[in-house]
Order: structure tokens, then C-alpha cells, then sequence
């Protein structure tokens, strides 16, 4: 299961969904993409509203800039991951 833990400044994403095997998990598909597309958007905005690291299996994201372009990419991502969960409550959980 992908669990995505939402904190002021932070989220921090790990584990995998599970849903199909390695290269044909759509739902592991979808989270890298909103994921990804969001933190690529956000550093091409302004390089300096977030900062990321990634280790083998946890994805943390830094907020850094509490502006309107960079609150409205994340709370998008936020709503598409939410909406993931929705369709998929048994591979991906939200707190």
C-alpha cells in the first residue's frame, strides 16, 4: 500500500500499491505521475518552493514557499491523490 502522510510544510510518500505486478501497477503509475508532474511544475515555476528527497522507498516533499502558485500545485496533487484513494482504498491511504 502507498501511504502518503500530509503534514504542514511536508508530505512524505512510501511503500507500493500492490495492485498489479512491478511495470503493470497502474495505481503506483498514476501517484508517480501526479507526484512527479507536480513537483516538476512547481521547480519550473520557482526552482526555490520546494525541495525533495527520495530514498529506495520513501518520497519526501519540502514545501519551502507558501505562495499561491506553489499552494495551488499542491493542493491539486493533493485532491488527484485523494481521488486515487477513493478508487483504490486498498492500495493507497491518505493521513
Amino acid at each position: 500500500m502507498i501511504k502518503v502522510e500530509i503534514l504542514p510544510n511536508k508530505i512524505i510518500l512510501k511503500g507500493h500499491a500492490m495492485y498489479a505486478t512491478s511495470g503493470k501497477d497502474i495505481v503506483c503509475a498514476a501517484a508517480s505521475s501526479i507526484v512527479i508532474t507536480t513537483i516538476n511544475a512547481a521547480l519550473k515555476i520557482d526552482n526555490k518552493s520546494l525541495s525533495y528527497e527520495q530514498t529506495d522507498d520513501e518520497l519526501v516533499i519540502n514545501i519551502l514557499k507558501d505562495d499561491d502558485i506553489t499552494n495551488k500545485l499542491i493542493n491539486n496533487m493533493k485532491d488527484l491523490l485523494y481521488e486515487l484513494k477513493e478508487n483504490y482504498p486498498k492500495n493507497i491511504s491518505i493521513k
